[in-house]
């Protein structure tokens, strides 16, 4: 997940808070009172958004579709389908000769934390198009009040990776109802906070609680998701997972990476790790390659007990008993941050890199044609 310097300060700002919290953290069956705040954005209203899209064999370009917002691990788990739906959205490219007697493969792509970027999602969505695949570009910003003019810090605190994982499910959901579309070969690939979101989707609890009547994701491509979260997977899909990181990308702990890959393939699936060793963070993008001053964490893991509850060092990071509201957990995981203040890094090699550009498309296409044809 990529942060960037106002965080940095916000953290700083809430370290005498966490003391508080920990106390309550032994409290287990109380309802949590949260910490004097410094001043917090004010989350907005989620838009209204056209009905869902009743797709057709034909259909292409802009849909919508059924989504939830979890925001947490612990809802996710917990109450999964039950949540509330709400519009979600997103672009839908659809190869030539794709029709219902000839069904395609398909892939869902989910986005970055900077939002769909020049380069990036809809540039992969016309190269798999080209390529014989369906692809849906997933947008989780927009249908929960996020604009470009939102700032990043509200964006990457009040929309979760867990939220990103709901919408690819969402998008599972609605391209196995399309005609022309294979429901038993759709893949997921994300890159950064998407790859994050790419690999939680590989937890057999987390299609359980979304998709439990849908056939799994095919096959699942993580672009540099960073491994600072051990959920304790016991089990997968089984679908298998593709990582490709870059070897100079700080904002990638390659050995906690390493382990994170380790559990998955434990746990039941194939796992294919590709890391190029002279790349940096978000090679795709058209914004030139160099060394940024953003901050990311290392030498933090954020690890979920049973109840998918998170802590760090033994600190509870959401105390059990706290409501579901997303207000709520939008101010905790701001205060929660204050805990990780040691492991705030600054600066990452980030931006295009046209020869690892190359290679990782061969590497996907590869990968696509191995487990989806």
């Amino acid at each position: 997940m990529k942060l960037r310097r106002p965080l940095a300060a916000l953290l700083l700002a809430v370290l005498p808070a966490i003391a508080t919290l920990a106390t309550q953290a032994a409290e287990p069956t109380a309802a949590p009172t949260l910490p004097t705040l410094p001043t917090l954005p004010t989350l907005p209203a989620f838009p209204t958004l056209p009905a869902a899209t009743r797709l057709t064999e034909t259909s292409a370009g802009d849909i919508y579709f059924e989504t939830r917002t979890p925001y947490d691990f612990d809802i996710l788990v917990s109450q999964g389908a039950r949540l509330p739906t709400h519009r979600g959205m997103g672009r839908l490219f659809l190869p030539a000769g794709a029709s219902a007697r000839q069904p395609v493969p398909a892939v869902v792509l989910v986005h970055g934390s900077g939002g769909i970027s020049p380069g990036r999602e809809m540039e992969y969505g016309a190269l798999l198009a080209a390529d014989g695949y369906a692809a849906l570009v997933i947008d989780y910003y927009r249908p929960r009040g996020m604009t470009e003019t939102t700032p990043y810090l509200t964006k990457t605190l009040g929309v979760t990776e867990f939220d990103a994982t709901a919408d690819a499910y969402a998008g599972l959901r609605a391209l196995s109802s399309h005609p022309a579309i294979d429901p038993k070969r759709i893949a997921v690939a994300g890159f950064s906070y998407g790859g994050m979101a790419v690999r939680i989707a590989l937890d057999a609890r987390v299609r359980a609680a979304l998709a439990p009547d849908l056939p799994p994701f095919a096959a699942h491509v993580d672009y540099y998701g960073p491994c600072f979260q051990d959920f304790h997977v016991q089990h997968t899909t089984g679908a298998p997972l593709l990582s490709l990181r870059g070897g100079e990308d700080a904002s990638n702990d390659l050995a906690a990476c390493a382990t994170r890959e380790a559990q998955l393939r434990q746990a039941g699936s194939e796992v294919s790790s590709v890391i190029y060793a002279r790349a940096g963070h978000a090679w795709e993008n058209r914004a030139p390659r160099g060394p940024n001053k953003y901050p990311y964490l290392a030498g933090c893991t954020l690890d979920y007990d049973g109840a998918g509850f998170p802590s760090v060092n033994g600190t509870t990071l959401i105390p059990p008993g706290t409501a579901p509201d997303r207000q709520r957990r939008f101010q905790l995981r701001m205060v929660s941050g204050g805990t990780m203040g040691a492991c705030v890094k600054t600066g990452y090699i980030v931006g295009r890199d046209d020869a690892t550009r190359v290679q990782s498309d061969y590497q996907l296409l590869r990968f696509l044609r191995q487990t989806l044809n």
